[in-house]
């Protein structure tokens, strides 16, 4: 029986209705059967071996029938080429990452006209709403990784939170539609001023807006990396069709964005917020739908477990054994078998995807105390008591890129004003086209986004070929010289915002009309272009840059953990925006000289955040550009013969710095 048949039974993957086969008394191991393959059924996949080498094609059987084990029959299924496998799951993955971006920015580009213009609040509160909204939904992706790698898979975790996304957006869009849940309009009172929302009007918003939050940190956490588990990258065919699934994912990303703020922002300020925010929920109900209608056709990856789990328990055991001296010979402490480890560039096997053993560093040497196998004798420890000296030295290599992590924090920070004060400056300033048409404020990021578009061919098709020629290096610019850029590009912006800004409150004082809130300064909008195209740029530079970066940094046991790091940068941004407002707000409000984030932009002092924002970033590129000169590459640490993985510590030591 086991001579014509191969069955996929690896660590690896999930196999939908199993129990039955692992509890069955059969004639042969399983485990041994080969060719090992990957399907999208999520039943185990009989294949003859012998019709699939001659026809290049597989057929779906029963694994009840098959085998002669008890159990209905199942209905069968069309043969699929094995290079078309998954195919169709793929488009639902892009159209799904397309009605996400399309909901999670279709709201929160145009949500500060919202906040100052229906709910009546502060300008500084309403930047603090909106960068405290996105912040939240960036860092709810730590939350969301942290399930879908523990408990429920990405598959499970994008299906729930999709749905709560949804009914999120759904409140947003009742909040709109009955007028209870808003205040009343400022031209609908006899006399006096706008009267601000209410407790339960700003309770029902706050609930809709986290919901949202918290279903997009759920989304973002897994669908890409529900996407790379649909292909073998032991498999070099869909190794290049994983390549051409993450360039159209950054397509559709785009194409999301690019609708999102320009038809749904003007659907908003023309048809009103009811019918913008409607067609988000339908957006992401529509997407759910698409999702769940591919799951027959997805890959299961098996859980993996969180690499938080792995920081945490490393710090546990560490923190424990305290007390107890570290031994001089690193063969002492625990790690894990040879046998079992992967060597570099081996596929095609279980060790393919077992971690790889790594020498130990003399860098934090008080995390190696978790590694001290103290019960030698005694049952074997959990995680929290003992980890492994590769476990260790994998949070080693984490901790040493936390310096790169934090210094581009204020990249986002300065992101997050492109869609608050710059956006509020957009309101003031005269945006129309011709006789009639006008700009929605929300729809300048068009600019943003039009900038990133335009950046990334040219610095594929430009920038690459010449700096090649003075780097040395092949792909151009490192990771660490691309997020460099960015963090120039960031500091030009808000020179060029505030140099703006001064230029607007110039006309606007010249014409005592426009001082008044709500006025129109007879300035061209397009003044703002410059801070919105630099940003643009630089952020193609720095997320590029910093996905790049993390993705080849992090560990291999640990890849997981990339994309919390990447993603964390920019709810911290968006949080440093918070803080900095209002403590901007509260500063300069009592000094008796006029606050800077006035409730009327005309009367206030916008340029000197600005100038403050750009101190800071200059600042902070001080300590980027000291942090990467001290941080070597990965691949660029001296290489580690057999002697040394068998004992000798490994000197953190390179020739060349980034």
């Amino acid at each position: 029986m086991c001579e014509d048949v191969s069955i996929k039974w690896e660590d690896s993957f999930i196999l939908g209705n199993s129990s039955r086969l692992k509890d069955h008394p059969l004639d042969c191991d399983l485990a041994s059967l080969s060719p090992p393959l990957v399907y999208c059924k999520s039943t185990v996949e009989v294949l003859h071996t012998k019709s699939l080498a001659k026809s290049g094609r597989w057929a779906r059987r029963d694994p009840v029938r098959r085998l002669g084990l008890q159990g209905p029959a199942r209905r069968p299924f069309p043969e699929r080429r094995l290079d078309q496998c998954c195919h169709d799951s793929r488009h639902v993955l892009h159209r799904e990452c397309l009605n996400e971006r399309l909901t999670t920015l279709g709201i929160a580009v145009n949500l500060v006209t919202y906040l100052t213009g229906t709910m009546h609040l502060m300008n500084a509160t309403s930047a603090n709403t909106v960068t405290n909204f996105m912040g939240t939904s960036f860092m709810l992706c730590l939350l969301g990784g942290f399930i879908a790698d523990t408990f429920l898979g990405r598959y499970l975790t994008i299906a729930i939170f999709a749905a709560v996304q949804a009914s999120g957006v759904t409140i947003l869009t009742i909040s709109t539609v009955v007028p209870g849940l808003r205040p009343p309009a400022c031209s609908d009172l006899a006399a006096g001023g706008c009267v601000k929302a209410s407790s339960t009007q700003l309770g029902v918003l706050y609930l809709a807006l986290y919901l949202t939050a918290l279903g997009t940190g759920g989304l973002k956490s897994s669908v890409s990396g529900l996407g790379s588990d649909q292909f073998d990258e032991t498999n070099r065919s869909e190794k290049v069709q994983m390549m051409k699934f993450f360039n159209w994912f950054f397509f559709f990303i785009s194409l999301g964005s690019l609708l999102a703020v320009t038809v749904l922002v003007y659907i908003q300020d023309n048809l009103g917020r009811r019918w913008g925010y409607g067609l988000c929920a339908v957006a992401i109900g529509l997407g759910l739908v698409l999702f769940l209608s591919g799951t027959r056709r997805y890959r299961f990856k098996k859980l993996a477990g969180s690499p938080l789990t792995q920081i945490a328990a490393v710090m546990v055991a560490a923190w424990r054994k305290r007390g107890l001296e570290l031994p001089s010979d690193p063969s002492l402490l625990h790690d894990i078998d040879e046998k079992q480890t992967a060597a570099p560039g081996e596929k095609g096997s279980k060790k393919s995807s077992a971690k790889q053993r790594l020498p130990r560093t003399k860098q934090f040497r008080c995390l190696d105390r978790a590694a001290i196998d103290v019960n030698r004798s005694t049952a074997k420890p959990t995680k929290w008591q003992l980890a492994t000296l590769t476990d260790v030295e994998e949070v080693k290599i984490v901790i040493r890129m936390l310096p790169i992590w934090a210094t581009t924090i204020m990249f986002w920070t300065v992101y997050a004003q492109m869609t608050t004060f710059s956006v509020s400056q957009a309101t003031t300033m005269d945006r129309r086209i011709g006789r009639s048409f006008r700009i929605p404020p929300g729809s300048l990021t068009v600019f943003f986004v039009g900038s990133i578009l335009l950046t990334v061919p040219v610095y594929d098709r430009v920038v690459v070929p010449v700096t090649r020629r003075f780097t040395g290096n092949p792909h151009g610019l490192t990771p660490l010289q691309r997020m460099g850029v960015g963090l120039v590009m960031s500091i030009l912006a808000m020179v060029a915002a505030a140099l703006t800004e001064i230029k607007r409150l110039r006309v606007a004082r010249a014409n005592p009309a426009s001082l008044e809130k709500g006025a129109t300064v007879p300035v061209s909008v397009f003044w703002l272009i410059p801070q919105f195209f630099l940003v643009g740029a630089g952020e193609a530079f720095t997320y590029i840059g910093q996905l790049d970066f993390f993705l080849r940094e992090c560990p291999k046991g640990m890849k997981t953990m990339s994309t919390g790091l990447f993603l964390s940068t920019l709810s911290l941004g968006f949080f440093v925006s918070s803080v900095l407002v209002s403590v901007v707000h509260k500063v300069t409000g009592k000094s008796g000289h006029g606050a800077w984030l006035a409730d009327n932009l005309n009367r206030g002092k916008l340029y000197n955040f600005y100038w403050l924002v750009a101190v800071l970033c200059s600042v902070n590129l001080v300590l980027y550009l000291v942090a990467a000169k001290w941080y070597v590459y990965k691949e660029q640490r001296a290489v580690v013969d057999d002697a040394s993985m068998a004992g000798v510590e490994l000197t953190e030591e390179a020739c060349y710095h980034a």
